[in-house]
């Protein structure tokens, strides 16, 4: 476990990277990975925006009882992508997941 206990109002809790940048996962090893959407270059900063381009390849909202995590499933096929809801969260383990199931439309690269 990495990150920095924070002391709060009575209650102390450890935040995992506590500088990260908004979609810029930071790993064990220090490299910083971003997704990037290959029709437009953007990098996805938000499940916002994420959701906006699933849908737009297919992709619709899958609601389960999991209160931790965003699902989309596409209706062609078996795949399910699970997503934190927190997006500080949102680790290159999420990114590749992304990735391997729209290999032609999303590339993680690293963050400089």
């Amino acid at each position: 476990m990495s990150g920095v206990w924070v002391f709060n109002n009575g209650v102390i809790r450890l935040v995992e990277n506590p500088n990260q940048s908004e979609g810029v996962a930071t790993q064990t090893n220090g490299r910083r990975y971003v997704l990037v959407y290959l029709p437009t270059g953007e990098a996805v900063s938000s499940h916002s925006s994420l959701e906006q381009i699933l849908r737009s390849l297919g992709w619709e909202r899958y609601f389960s009882g999991d209160s931790d995590l965003i699902q989309y499933h596409k209706r062609s096929s078996i795949d399910l992508i699970s997503l934190p809801r927190d997006f500080s969260k949102f680790n290159s383990v999420y990114m590749y997941d992304i990735v391997v199931k729209n290999p032609n439309s999303f590339h993680v690269r690293d963050f400089k």
